[in-house]
């Protein structure tokens, strides 16, 4: 699996699973077993996001996506699962934080691709 996959698989894993811990949270209050499944979502979130960021990810993109995914995810899911109100008002919100995130991930592409440009190449004889 190359770097890239790798970090992005990481970061789907810690959504998945901080959505499920969340999702749990709620479901804890009629069924305190599921306490387990919240702490362990928890904890498996962080880990996947600290692999994301040891795989390379920039920390400004992978939080953001990790945290509007997250955000869209349970609120979407908690209206299907415990019918909790989905306004129009609400999904404004959620398109802006997503719209917010793409903007950090676009900035931070460019930033990239402008270090790569303006550095200095090395040669034999300047090492």
């Amino acid at each position: 699996m190359t770097p890239v996959v790798q970090r992005w698989v990481l970061l789907a894993g810690a959504i998945a699973l901080e959505v499920t811990a969340s999702l749990s949270l709620k479901g804890a209050l009629e069924s305190p077993a599921l306490y387990a499944v919240v702490v362990l979502g928890y904890v498996g979130a962080f880990a996947g996001l600290g692999g994301a960021l040891r795989a390379g990810m920039p920390l400004g993109v992978a939080y953001g996506i990790w945290g509007a995914t997250g955000v869209a995810l349970t609120a979407a899911l908690s209206t299907t699962l415990f019918g909790e109100p989905f306004t129009p008002l609400m999904g404004v919100g959620i398109a802006l934080i997503i719209g917010g995130v793409l903007l950090v991930e676009l900035g931070s592409q460019a930033a990239h691709r402008r270090a790569a440009t303006t550095a200095p190449a090395t040669t034999e004889g300047s090492r």
